[in-house]
């Protein structure tokens, strides 16, 4: 196997990966070139406007959730050898979870044998900028660096300057230079970008985007060193015989801006056998329709919250079919909508209340990272003594615990607090952990048991 691919990333976060990489796909795709987006890391945003820029569903790397065969496996799967496979890393280069950098994205290109490009930004320095694409070299040589692009370049003498210290003391090409910007080009807020559904200027800024790189950088070089790439030395392991799922079922979604957060695989492992997924607008919809399960993914109640809470006839419907026993499982965002109340700066709003907690947002993230749980209660959709690797990235949290059941023990992560995750009510789970269906088969396989269970028994 050997798809041309390229990994662009970066010294740090923010150091403009997402500028380079949107840009690359837009410039590209004005010449005819077909791009395959991946995403290092668990993440929702950038892929979001990947997914956007590329007009094709971005998938996510990661070997601490989904481990080096399931990540070798999703990468064989979507990728493709008539296009460019582009990821874009996460952080910076050789960070990770530990001082090893085991998870890195450094570590990732090298299982998966790609060239990186290291995009460098280099206000108020000069020769330094050398120093550090000399020590991202030097710290693991196994990792093929092919160049490098400078970001928020001052002008001409200092572009000058750096790229010439930069090509003098690594011998790496600098093949690019992206002066500053002083327009807003890709807006942020608390979790990191703003999501392309909830933006109204998307298209203009990865139109300016790719007409900065086109500008800026070299795509051409960049393009043969994707397509000059060695044969990758790993391949997955064999397929073992997936289970048959039960077909036929209709398993609802939240979608609109207010709910996007879903990995495509999550999706794709609840439409199997045959199932309908019906993706329902909780800000436009009267009523839930007439499903067998609900999978309530995460995203932004709180931006949404007065639209939301001013839809209570929706709100009533989830909370009769919760009664009556509906299969749902929630995450994050859909753990809020489940709830009693939401309060967000200074207000609070009226939420489902299906749950017995209230929840708060606060200014500051109240769980950040990798999240790993052990099941550790009887429920209808995941078997006790199962670990499940996800992560979390939340500022809301529950006001109080206090008489509320869960069913997971936190290994890793915040959770819930107290150690736990994972609320538990009738045919409910409602955690902060976000799973991604590679790192947990158990989890598509429970919705969908669940869902015939409650077809079987209700209709």
């Amino acid at each position: 196997m050997n798809p041309s691919r390229l990994l662009i990333a970066g010294s740090g976060g923010d150091s403009g990966k997402t500028l380079v990489t949107l840009g690359l796909i837009n410039a590209w795709r004005h010449e005819g070139i077909n791009i395959i987006p991946f995403k290092k890391g668990p993440d929702y945003i950038d892929p979001a406007w990947l997914t956007l820029a590329s007009d094709c569903k971005t998938h996510n790397l990661d070997t601490w959730m989904m481990g080096e065969a399931g990540v070798l496996r999703s990468f064989t799967e979507y990728s493709r050898e008539d296009s460019i496979n582009l990821i874009e890393a996460n952080r910076g280069l050789h960070d990770s979870m530990d001082w090893k950098g085991t998870h890195s994205s450094a570590k990732l290109a090298r299982l998966l044998d790609t060239p990186v490009i290291i995009v460098l930004p280099v206000t108020k320095v000069t020769r330094t900028a050398a120093a550090y694409v000399l020590g991202m070299r030097l710290l693991d040589e196994k990792v093929s660096i092919a160049g490098v692009i400078l970001n928020r370049v001052g002008g001409r003498r200092h572009e000058s300057v750096v790229r010439r210290a930069i090509e003098e003391e690594t011998g790496l090409p600098v093949l690019g230079a992206v002066s500053r910007i002083k327009d807003d080009l890709l807006p942020g807020r608390h979790l990191g970008l703003i999501t392309p559904q909830e933006y109204d200027r998307t298209e203009q800024s990865i139109r300016l985007a790719g007409r900065i790189v086109t500008d800026s950088v070299d795509t051409d070089r960049l393009l043969s060193i994707a397509r000059n790439c060695k044969p990758m030395l790993h391949s997955p392991p064999d397929e073992t015989e997936q289970e048959e799922f039960a077909g036929g079922l209709k398993i609802g979604y939240f979608g609109g801006s207010a709910f996007t957060f879903y990995y495509p695989e999550n999706l794709k492992v609840l439409r199997s056998g045959g199932n309908d997924l019906v993706e329902i607008d909780p800000l436009e919809a009267d009523s839930l329709p007439d499903i067998d399960a609900l999978y309530i993914g995460g995203g932004f109640p709180e931006t949404h919250a007065v639209q939301l809470a001013e839809n209570r006839s929706f709100m009533q419907s989830v909370s009769d079919a919760a009664q009556r026993g509906l299969p749902v499982w929630a995450e994050c965002g859909g753990l809020m909508f489940l709830s009693r109340s939401l309060a967000w700066k200074g207000r609070s709003y009226p939420m489902a209340g299906v749950l017995p907690v209230d929840v708060t947002v606060s200014d500051r993230p109240q769980g950040h990272g990798y999240e790993e749980v052990e099941v550790d209660l009887e429920n209808p959709f995941i078997e006790v003594g199962t670990r499940i690797r996800g992560h979390e990235f939340h500022y809301s949290n529950i006001v109080t615990t206090k008489g509320v059941s869960t069913v997971f023990k936190t290994l890793r992560g915040i959770g819930i607090g107290d150690g736990r995750d994972g609320i538990i009510l009738n045919n409910i789970i409602a955690s902060y952990l976000h799973i991604h269906s590679s790192a947990c088969t158990e989890w598509g396989r429970g919705i969908i048991k669940a869902a015939k269970r409650f077809n079987v028994s209700h209709k």
